[in-house]
Parts: C-alpha cells; structure tokens; sequence
C-alpha cells in the first residue's frame, strides 16, 4: 500500500502539471496554475516524508499537511472545471483522483490516532 500511495501521489502531482500545461497563458490564469501545481506537488512531497516520521505523532502532522493540500488541489480544480469547462471531463478525473486521495488519507490519520488511544489504554 506504501509504494502504491507514493506512486499514486507522485503521478497525482505529474497529472495535475500536465493539466496546467493545457491552460491558456495569462496573468490571471497562471496565478490559479501555480497555486494548484504548488498543492498538486506538496501532496506526494508530504506523503514521502510521513514515510519518514520520527513517532507516530509526527505521522499525523504530515498526513494533515498532505489531507490540507490535497483538499486544495481539488478545489483549483474545481476553479478549472468552472471557468474552462472544456476541461471538465479531465479535471472530473483529476478530481476524483484527489477525493481518493483524501479519502485514504483521512482513513490513516484515523487509524493513527485509533492507535494511539490503544496504546495509551494498554499502558494504564
């Protein structure tokens, strides 16, 4: 499941810039493409580094960065998917791509914190 989500975040991020790269040039559309290829990165950037958490503490702070910024993505693209709708069917796909992400990030975060009551129960 590891490698599947560190895959999964990092062509989340590939996708959502090769999206960008379809949108027309101009001041106030780059504004929203830098703002979603920013949040669109940080999603796999975050996920790599929970990987790497120091405590399960740490696990949850970086999966609550990565939950903050997938949200985010998916609202640029639903910005996108409402003043170009001729992108809707491909922001349509990045989207759902992004509510799964959440979706199985919220799960984990639950899971950690599930297990850490369970911890601290044990110890009383």
């Amino acid at each position: 499941m590891k490698t599947e989500l560190l895959n999964r975040t990092k062509r989340f991020a590939m996708d959502c810039w090769h999206f960008c790269l379809k949108i027309p040039k101009s001041r106030e559309y780059n504004a929203f493409v830098n703002q979603l290829i920013r949040s669109s990165s940080s999603v796999g950037a975050n996920y790599r580094a929970s990987q790497r958490a120091k405590s399960t503490v740490d696990f949850i702070n970086k999966l609550k960065i990565v939950e903050e910024e997938v949200d985010e993505s998916v609202y640029w693209l639903e910005i996108f998917g409402e003043i170009l709708p001729e992108y809707s069917k491909e922001v349509e796909i990045l989207k759902n791509e992004g509510k799964e992400l959440l979706a199985i990030t919220v799960a984990s975060i639950n899971t950690a914190r599930r297990n850490i009551k369970n911890e601290d129960r044990r110890k009383t």
